[in-house]
């Protein structure tokens, strides 16, 4: 019999082959493998006729933009797509069969034999149970053993990915844990049960490069102390640099390349691999974008003097000091790119440029205006003068309400038009930022992430403002559509002038647009200057630390890097 020790003997007896073949059998190996959607009484194909392997101690990364069916056909994998959808071929698991399997013996593959590894821990760990139970009740399902048992198995498994102070995490709520936590609580929640593969969707995109960084010489380790198959959705090359062996390259539900990581990065065949390789911005490669020659005559659009933000206390929540004596200034036609890792106060300043959130101390001027207590009326009017991109177009955006309406609200509320005239702007704007003019009827849900960032900044510019703050709008995107929207933004911002405040974790992205960075640590200003100066002779070795842990989209550049890191932490 095979690993899966007879999951289902009835479904499964003609796929067994003896240990002694086993061990020459793919731990995955998927033919022709298609899933379709039903749409509209149509079967609208996501993934056609897709053949690939994963070996044992093998990373195979599946790349490509949103919509190729990266994730719809590994999905398809563990049956977990919903009803309208419609799967084809064969998926085998350690030479057994998976297509076809009953329920029940589906429910033991899953989690026993593959583990899947999700984007957004928050969403995929259940927020009111500990993690620790959420462990245990996997290990008590799979194994019956008694709860003392999984609670000791669990500590080590908390121990095993690296989680600071494991008996705490036990006891902590997913809401309790950073991000990078989170993401290792749920690593270990996949590993409990020593899988035979695990399927690492997007595993890094929402961390900062330091947390991710560390997850990635997590994975890393795990998969060579397990010699376990892993299956790495990703549009993010330097991850696929950093831990794949073969690549696998998928545009419109097709696979156009397939090759080992140096054959892809270094000797890519297909236009579509070398379009998407070109599209990744590469950290120190960028020209030097000049401050505007007029910056320094012209006030400051934002200023910040020794600004300091408290959150106060809340319940039992005490309170935080999230900006502690901050100094930045912004001019106009100038990018500022605000970087640090989560919880250093990126987003809290961001907001209070905004008008969201009062200072503690110090002087918050936005276009000439003392923010500290000024009355709502002037506040609102003030708002006029600012714009906001979020991170996450899809939530900012009302799924009830045609994206011509989202765009146009602001101009009504604030009396700039109505009626044919406010068409006629909205019209204008979708211009600007490359849409089509009819795509004003149409709703968020029937746009790509993509276009509907594209619709985020047309909303933020619809009042001409003289200040946009940018909050992570990038990080969501696949590298092709972020690059057309970086190159979007900086052509927005030479025709009307704006100053920007761009808050980001991903430093190549920072590097390819900034005029000067601004570093945060735990609320703290550490250091600031040119582009040049900061990326390319950092002072600070917390500075130095978030550079070093970039990941570079060529695989040994990225193994050099990683091997300097690492000597550097003994």
């Amino acid at each position: 019999m095979t690993d899966i020790d007879a999951i289902d003997t009835e479904s499964a007896t003609e796929n067994d082959v003896t240990p002694e073949a086993s061990a020459n059998v793919p731990v995955l190996e998927v033919k022709d493998l298609s899933v379709d959607f039903g749409v509209d009484n149509e079967w609208v194909p996501a993934a056609i006729k897709l053949n690939y392997q994963v070996k044992k101690g093998e990373v195979l990364a599946i790349v490509g933009e949103s919509g190729s069916g990266k994730s719809a056909s590994s999905m398809a994998v563990l049956n977990l797509l919903p009803v309208n959808s419609r799967i084809r071929g064969s998926v085998k698991l350690n030479g057994v069969e998976l297509r076809g399997m009953r329920d029940n013996a589906m429910r033991r593959v899953r989690g026993e034999k593959i583990a899947v590894i999700f984007q957004e821990p928050m969403t995929a760990l259940n927020p009111v149970y500990t993690v620790g139970f959420q462990i245990v009740e996997t290990l008590r399902q799979h194994y019956g053993i008694s709860p003392a048992a999984a609670k000791i198995r669990a500590i080590e498994l908390l121990t095993m990915v690296e989680m600071p102070d494991p008996p705490k995490a036990f006891n902590s709520y997913p809401h309790q844990l950073s991000g990078g936590q989170r993401q290792r609580a749920m690593i270990a929640q996949s590993i409990s049960c020593d899988p035979d593969l695990l399927i690492a969707d997007e595993p890094t995109t929402a961390l900062d490069v330091t947390v991710q960084a560390e997850i990635l010489d997590l994975l890393r380790n795990l998969h060579k102390r397990l010699d376990s198959a892993i299956v790495l959705i990703t549009h993010d090359m330097g991850v696929v640099a950093d831990l794949a062996d073969r690549v696998v390259v998928m545009r419109n539900g097709l696979i156009v390349e397939t090759g080992t990581v140096h054959q892809i990065f270094a000797k890519p065949v297909e236009p579509y691999t070398i379009e998407l390789l070109s599209a990744v911005p590469h950290l120190g490669t960028n020209q030097e974008r000049l401050l505007p020659k007029t910056e320094e005559a012209r006030e400051p659009v934002l200023s910040l003097k020794h600004v300091t933000i408290d959150y106060p206390k809340r319940g039992r929540v005490p309170a935080f000091r999230a900006v502690d004596d901050v100094s930045i200034e912004i001019h106009p036609g100038e990018l500022l790119g605000l970087v640090g890792e989560s919880g250093s106060g990126k987003t809290t300043i961001g907001r209070a440029a905004m008008g969201l959130l009062p200072i503690t101390e110090g002087e918050l001027r936005v276009v000439g205006k003392d923010m500290a207590n000024m009355p709502t009326k002037e506040l609102r009017l003030l708002r006029r003068k600012t714009g906001i991109v979020f991170q996450d177009p899809a939530s900012s955006l009302n799924p009830r309400m045609p994206v011509g309406q989202s765009i146009g609200e602001p101009m009504m509320l604030a009396g700039v038009a109505k009626g044919k005239d406010l068409d006629r702007k909205v019209e204008d704007l979708l211009e600007q930022v490359e849409l089509p003019t009819f795509f004003r009827n149409r709703y968020p849900h029937e746009l790509s992430g993509g276009q509907k960032q594209r619709i985020g900044i047309a909303r933020a510019l619809s009042l001409s403002p003289e200040l946009l703050v940018a909050d992570e709008p990038t990080s969501a995107l696949d590298v092709s559509v972020q690059s057309r929207f970086l190159e979007l933004l900086l052509e927005l911002q030479e025709q009307l002038d704006f100053a920007c405040l761009f808050i980001s974790h991903d430093l190549a992205v920072v590097d390819q647009l900034a005029h000067r960075i601004a570093v945060l640590r735990n609320g703290k200003l550490v250091e600031q200057g040119t582009r040049d100066e900061i990326l390319r002779g950092a002072k600070d070795p917390y500075t130095q630390r978030l550079i070093a842990a970039v990941p570079l989209p060529d695989p040994d550049l990225q193994r050099e890097s990683r091997e300097q890191r690492l000597a550097a932490r003994l």
